[in-house]
């Protein structure tokens, strides 16, 4: 009787040929007879009892027979037993075949390996940052406000918290708040000031607590805090934790929640949130605004309600020209928001470490080629003795296996070694301390891996099918430099190739787009300028802060290496700061407009190497009175002093007494590199006592350019022995300043130069490869030639020039591709297109000159043949 189809199926995989119908002739009468004497229910049961305690010894047979290497005789023409048998025979011969060839192997495993391991590291990165869900709830439906840090609180409550088209809306600012702890220096920890919405906006519930509570962001209402679960484990992870205070910015702060694990917003460094007390008469601009969209409201119906904003703004508020409000409207979905600016660089990173792993893999094949060519005369034997093209094609595909598990194995490794080496060097800002290594990466590379072995395995198997197996036995004797091999070995190296000039053409592109970004002229001298970011509690006054900086640079003017020390409360290249309303006397046409304004200590242009163009600086003698004296700088100058000397005109708009210009400076970069000069005022701190910030950058200038560096640990130390209660930001040199304000196609230069390095490295190998392969297959005919008179000179030209047409082909390939990578580039160059001749030149050139130094070894290799030697071994 037939058996059912499933317990059949797995008794004809695992029972051995030769015995295979006996048995299930056997089972079949055995279940026929069940059946009839106990029906057909119990002995469906009979039957899986008989199938599933015969596995264990079935599969145990079929592979400890595989492994030992004993193939039951097959009772059909083909060759062969079960197919899980023969895989495993397959891959112990593919095993020993690379164990025999230990160079082979090892080539092939590390080439692989590189581009696995950096593939993983990338993907994992691409995928914890741009494709993995933000942490809040519906992201679709949160959007950013334009003009994004210029909102005032009076602009936020005339709404009275509800905006047409949005749930719900809240206000927020980056805060650096100081967290003050009995026996501990004060700490600096990131925060966010907002109003109470913020939460209810994301969508994000407190782990413990209920978080802000509806008031808590009205004025005298009582200072509470909520945690990140980072530093609620660093303050001890006590559960009852809700309740208690803790001293921030010198106010005591009630804890009213704790954040879930993972949570972050508007990026992974903030700690603690705080309820901003907003006034309804405070205009100053410094909040951006982030809201939920209303339910049936979406991104592309979003402009009815943006113009009832903006209406509703234009009646309430008077704007200038300059900070315009109810101008280009318009809202960023939360993820393009917070994260748009990491996608161009990793997408970048992502295509160039795909192209290094399709240029693995074009190497792997064309070694693999290089190893089905020289075992031409053994697969002939084999062929003619009976082996079929499947079973050898089978062989090779387990020949690639083998090499991508290894692969597989050692660029997991590599993809964990270099994870946090490459976000490191990508530019993802706040988001690098944050990434993190997880299992699946290692998965990543094994996945990838034997993926790229199956692609490998393709060219060989392919390369086998389609050639002449019996027709070798005649050629082993004569040259192959025509076969369709060495065909397919030349298109692979015009591939790699082609794929390496894409990532020099893109290396090319950014070094000479940060070089045009060194070259702009900052109005500063980066060189030898230590730089210390300090923050004191709010709880301070501004007399006290103004004690508290007199004081500390009193005592860093005496560290040894320091020429000068001054203080201010923006730095240039740190973005725009505060921005002041300015007149002039006698100008009544000047209304309406505003200018940058710094608050700078004594020596601060001399400190910044900022030069002085006419008049003087500041001095010591210039105390709050009734008048101030204010230094501009050349921007200011032309714009509203044209042809005529700004010294000692009076200005107002700055402070509550008469101002008078009593110098003149260069323009220095006040917010971006790349941005054209902006008119700002320099007032010294003592003529504002009444306005000293609790965010100050002190910067000292080293009586040698190379020490900047060497005094930060120095001064960080002198900050806190001096004032125990100011919290040190940052330490660092305004040559990391200027080298950040570059921005992030400095670290992808880089990173896409020692990717290209490595594809020249991979070409190279594979020119080397396939040029050696070329001089092998024809070393009868070399012979033949020079017997016949042709010079050594005359076949390294022959040789190279091969090469050098091949690399030549892959250029002019790559070339046309240029374009594709040269777009993910294009928001991270500056006055270079993508075309850029000299750029294109340049990646053009590099691979030339390494290809041609590839191929001139095995040419020098073919010009030292001796004729009588090869033709005795022909």
């Amino acid at each position: 009787m037939t058996l059912p189809p499933l317990p059949a199926v797995l008794l004809r995989a695992l029972l051995p040929v030769a015995e295979r119908e006996e048995v299930l002739a056997d089972l079949g009468a055995d279940y026929a007879r069940q059946r009839a004497g106990r029906g057909s229910f119990a002995a469906r049961l009979w039957l899986w009892r008989q199938v599933l305690g015969s596995l264990p010894a079935l599969v145990g047979r079929t592979w400890w027979r595989g492994w030992s290497g004993f193939e039951p005789t097959a009772n059909r023409m083909r060759p062969g037993g079960p197919i899980m048998e023969s895989w495993i025979i397959d891959l112990r011969y593919a095993a020993r075949r690379l164990r025999t060839r230990p160079l082979y192997a090892l080539l092939a495993v590390l080439t692989l390996a590189l581009g696995v391991g950096g593939t993983a590291a990338i993907f994992s990165l691409v995928r914890g940052l741009l494709l993995e869900p933000l942490p809040y709830a519906a992201e679709e439906e949160i959007a950013v406000f334009w003009n994004s840090g210029s909102w005032s609180e009076a602009e936020f409550l005339s709404f009275d918290r509800t905006f047409p088209g949005f749930r719900t809306v809240s206000a927020y600012r980056t805060e650096a708040l100081t967290l003050e702890s009995p026996g501990a220096p004060t700490r600096l920890l990131p925060g966010i000031s907002s109003s109470v919405e913020l939460f209810r906006v994301l969508g994000a519930t407190p782990a413990l607590g209920p978080g802000f509570r509806p008031g808590d962001d009205v004025l005298a209402a009582e200072p509470v805090v909520v945690l990140s679960d980072g530093l609620w484990r660093e303050l001890g992870a006590d559960a009852a934790v809700v309740g208690k205070r803790i001293r921030l910015d010198g106010v005591e702060r009630t804890v009213t929640g704790v954040m879930p694990p993972g949570f972050w917003f508007p990026d992974p460094t903030v700690r603690a949130w705080v309820p901003e007390p907003l006034d309804p008469a405070n205009r100053a601009g410094n909040y951006a605004l982030v809201g939920r969209l209303a339910p049936g409201t979406s991104f592309e119906g979003i402009g009815g309600p943006l113009a009832q904003i903006t209406r509703r703004l234009g009646e309430e508020f008077t704007y200038g020209a300059q900070w315009d409000m109810t101008k280009n409207a318009e809202v960023t979905p939360v993820r393009e928001f917070l994260l748009g600016s990491l996608r161009p660089a990793m997408l970048a990173t992502a295509a160039a470490m795909a192209l290094i792993l399709l240029i693995a893999c074009a190497n792997v094949a064309a070694l693999m080629l290089g190893q089905v060519d020289g075992r031409a005369g053994e697969l002939a034997v084999r062929s003619a003795l009976g082996a079929d093209r499947r079973r050898l094609t089978q062989q090779l595909v387990a020949e690639a296996l083998v090499v991508g598990v290894l692969a597989g194995a050692v660029g997991a490794v590599l993809a964990a070694i270099s994870f946090g080496l490459l976000a490191r060097a990508l530019p993802l800002g706040a988001w690098a301390d944050s990434a993190r290594l997880d299992w699946t990466l290692f998965l990543a590379a094994i996945v990838i891996a034997i993926l790229a072995a199956l692609c490998v395995a393709l060219v060989p198997a392919l390369s086998l099918r389609r050639g002449d197996l019996r027709g070798g036995l005649t050629r082993l004797r004569t040259t192959a430099a025509g076969g369709k091999g060495s065909r397919m070995e030349s298109g692979l190296v015009v591939a790699e190739v082609a794929l390496a000039v894409l990532l020099a053409a893109g290396a090319a592109l950014l070094v000479r787009s940060v070089s045009k970004l060194y070259a702009i002229d900052p109005g500063l001298d980066a060189r030898g300028v230590a730089v210390l970011d300090i923050a004191m509690g709010a709880s301070t006054t501004p007399p006290e802060r103004q004690q508290v900086l007199a004081r500390l640079l009193t005592e860093l003017r005496a560290l040894p290496g320091v020429r000068l020390a001054s203080v201010t409360q923006k730095l240039p290249l740190r973005g725009s700061g505060d921005n002041w309303g300015f007149a002039v006397q006698g100008r009544p046409d000047i209304t309406g407009v505003t200018t940058a304004v710094r608050l700078v200590g004594l020596d601060y242009f001399e400190t910044m190497g900022m030069k002085l163009k006419r008049g003087r600086t500041h001095l010591a003698s210039d105390q709050p009175d009734a008048e101030d004296a204010v230094v501009i700088n050349q921007a200011l100058a032309d714009r509203y002093f044209a042809g005529e000397d700004p010294v000692g005109r009076m200005i107002g708009g700055g402070s509550q007494f008469t101002e008078r210009i009593v110098g003149v400076v260069g323009n220095a970069a006040e917010a971006q590199l790349t941005d054209d000069p902006v008119p700002a005022r320099y007032y010294v701190y003592v003529e504002a006592p009444t306005y000293t910030p609790e965010n100050q950058t002190l910067v000292l200038r080293t009586t040698r350019p190379g020490d900047a560096a060497a005094v930060l640990d120095a001064a960080r130390r002198t900050v806190h022995r001096t004032a125990p209660g100011v919290a040190v930001r940052e330490a660092t040199t305004m040559e990391q300043v200027l080298a950040e304000a570059v921005g992030p196609a400095r670290q992808l230069m880089v990173l896409l130069a020692l990717l290209t390095g490595l594809a020249l490295v991979l070409g190279a190998i594979g020119v080397y490869g396939v040029i050696s392969h070329f001089v092998e297959r024809r070393k009868r005919d070399w012979g033949i030639r020079i017997a016949l008179g042709l010079t050594p000179g005359r076949v390294i030209a022959q040789v190279v020039g091969r090469g050098t047409a091949l690399v030549a082909a892959g250029i002019a390939l790559g070339l046309v591709g240029v374009a594709v990578l040269a777009r993910l580039l294009a928001s991270l160059l500056f006055g270079v297109g993508s075309t850029d001749p000299f750029a294109l030149a340049g990646a053009a050139a590099a691979l030339l000159a390494v290809g041609m130094t590839a191929a001139f070894l095995p040419a020098w290799r073919a010009s030292r043949v001796d004729p009588a030697r090869v033709l005795r071994e022909q």
